[in-house]
């Protein structure tokens, strides 16, 4: 019973944010920065079978990360980078009985609002002859 628990616990996913300075990070033109976002997901192998499994960079990327950048109301996520350690059943034997880890990091941001333009207003008109 205690195998089966220790079983059933050995997956988990983490995600850690942090807040940034928006004069303290560089980000690009027309970004402002939210927050820097880690998520991360391993899951234990036993004889090759993942448990509980679900160890990929589409889960740790677009379910965990950017799910975490726009519930801070985020619209981008830049400096994305990613790593998973993993290698052929065929060429290692660490899934035979080991850890499997997915990783994802990047910058939350949002897009500034463009400055507005001065002749914006001026209508459809054209201007006065000098």
């Amino acid at each position: 019973m205690r195998l089966l628990l220790f079983l059933c616990a050995a997956g988990c996913s983490t995600i850690q944010t942090v807040r940034l300075q928006e004069e303290n990070v560089e980000v690009g033109a027309g970004m402002r920065p939210l927050a820097g976002i880690q998520a991360s997901a391993s899951s234990f192998y036993l004889l090759f079978i993942p448990i509980p499994g679900d160890v990929s960079l589409d889960r740790v990327v677009n379910r965990m990360l950017i799910v975490a950048a726009k519930s801070m109301g985020a619209d981008k996520v830049v400096g994305l980078h990613m790593h998973v350690d993993s290698c052929q059943p065929s060429a290692c034997l660490w899934t035979f009985l080991g850890v499997k880890t997915a990783e994802a990091s990047g910058i939350a941001v949002q897009i500034a609002s463009p400055p507005p333009d001065p002749g914006a207003n001026d209508g459809p008109e054209a201007p006065p002859r000098k």
